[in-house]
């Protein structure tokens, strides 16, 4: 089950160095005029908007008796259907925040086939979401939308954790630190579900990446893979950088796409990964080539994390 979480992005598209152990600037965006409370809002609604159009569908599609053909308990729907309402409060208390400037929801895929395939997804989702409003913590000045962000936040991290465990059957965490991402990261995931939007919307301060795409999709560490995205004029090296916690790692990528996943991945959980152009510093918008991939390393019980 849970290594479909990535097969189900990959279809979608989406020597080692570690960086030093210290929070991860995952924006860089941080004192730029055009990056406002607003910004951030509006953002932050992109992605609910996206979460309460998923959650909405699916269970107008799938109803009781699906989840239960599929194996799953008969409070699985019912819990879900409350995440969906979360969704829903979440997306309604952004719109009152923002008023005349917010966000309308766009026309969205998802490629959920049966209640297996949406819980799946589900959970790289609130995944995703928890690293979204991580990283976006930084770019908020009014300390009420920190708050209120921070309250979300925390219960996207509950999602995540109950869909990861009680109905995925995996941890329900990662490692000690959760991931931030930087908004282009996060928009480079989202991208993958969102078909159209309206021109009225409000643009956001997003860089705009080719997709990318590793082979197999679910690799080990360890495992050699198959890099493929779109290289337009970049002449240069490549790496893969792998966002866990508040670590990146990195590996070569070879003059015939292959690269090497490192061993420092073993038993990390959701990993996000993406190919960037220098390995000697923090990747920024400017040196990210690609966009994001989401890996998962598992580990059982019986895993002590350091």
């Amino acid at each position: 089950m849970l290594s479909f979480l990535t097969l189900v992005l990959a279809a979608a598209n989406v020597g080692f160095t570690i960086a030093a152990p210290t929070v991860v600037d995952a924006n860089n965006l941080k004192g730029r005029a055009d990056i406002d409370d607003t910004t951030v809002l509006q953002y932050a609604l992109t992605l609910e908007h996206l979460e309460n159009a998923f959650y909405s569908g699916a269970l107008a599609k799938f109803d009781a008796s699906a989840f239960e053909r599929a194996g799953f308990p008969s409070w699985v729907r019912g819990r879900f259907a409350q995440i969906g309402e979360h969704e829903a409060s979440h997306v309604a208390f952004l719109e009152k925040a923002l008023g005349d400037k917010a966000t309308k929801p766009c026309t969205y895929k998802f490629p959920y086939t049966d209640p297996k395939s949406f819980a799946a997804l589900s959970q790289a989702l609130e995944g995703t979401g928890t690293s979204a409003y991580l990283g976006a913590a930084k770019l908020i000045s009014n300390k009420d939308y920190l708050t209120a962000a921070g309250s979300i936040l925390t219960t996207e991290a509950r999602h995540d954790s109950w869909v990861g465990s009680a109905v995925n059957k995996g941890p329900a965490w990662n490692l000690p630190y959760d991931t931030p991402l930087s908004l282009s990261a996060v928009y480079s995931i989202a991208s993958a579900f969102i078909e159209s939007c309206p021109s009225t919307n409000p643009a956001l301060p997003v860089t705009t990446y080719p997709a990318l795409s590793l082979s197999p999709a679910t690799p080990a560490v360890g495992q050699k893979v198959q890099v493929k995205f779109d290289k337009k004029d970049h002449n240069g090296a490549f790496f893969v950088a792998y966002y866990s916690g508040l670590n990146i790692y990195y590996s070569d990528v070879a003059a015939d796409g292959s690269t090497t996943i490192p061993h420092e991945l073993a038993n990390a959980g959701t990993v996000y990964a993406a190919v960037v152009s220098s390995k000697s510093a923090t990747p920024t918008d400017t040196t990210t080539l690609s966009g994001f991939a989401i890996l998962y390393f598992s580990f059982g019980a019986d895993v002590k994390q350091l």
